[in-house]
């Protein structure tokens, strides 16, 4: 039964690593929040009217890069999916770093528009945009883990 669920995830992971990032991007979206991210975005960041243009110019590029990194994501998930049965330690270790690596990115990029955004308007709008992609990714990871099985340590 156990080896069923496993392998029940492991084909859910791979199916989602096959598919496109941004559709499925969008579905996590729509499932989580009920809206379009930028909607969610737009409903929690308070940009002034002068701001605006500003704002959603640099949330554009920061989305662009988020966006690549999502790839480099699916990605991963893709290897890890297609190696689950099979990963060695060493294997298991390297896929690990580039995981780490990956959220490390992630958390500089989210870092480098804080002080981006802070610099076209003020510290709450900069606050906010920081809080929502947080947020937002936190949520999607949490939906993403819960279908990705935990490695298993194979019996010696």
């Amino acid at each position: 039964m156990k080896k069923y669920f496993l392998l029940i995830a492991v084909l859910f992971v791979s199916s989602f690593a096959w598919a496109q990032s941004n559709k499925e991007e969008i579905d996590l979206m729509q499932a989580a929040f009920g809206k379009d991210k930028k909607a969610v975005v737009a409903d929690f960041v308070k940009v002034s009217p002068a701001q605006k243009d500003a704002f959603w110019k640099l949330y554009d590029e920061y989305e662009t890069q988020r966006k690549a990194l999502g790839r480099e994501r699916i990605d991963l998930l893709k290897q890890y999916a297609e190696h689950y049965f099979e990963f060695t330690g060493p294997q298991a270790d390297e896929w690990t770093k580039k995981v780490i690596t990956l959220q490390k990115k992630t958390d500089e990029l989210i870092a480098t528009y804080y002080g981006k955004v802070k610099a076209i308007s003020d510290g709450i709008v900069a606050t906010q945009f920081y809080q929502i992609e947080n947020y937002i990714l936190v949520s999607i990871r949490m939906q993403v883990l819960q279908k990705v099985p935990f490695i298993a340590h194979p019996m010696k």
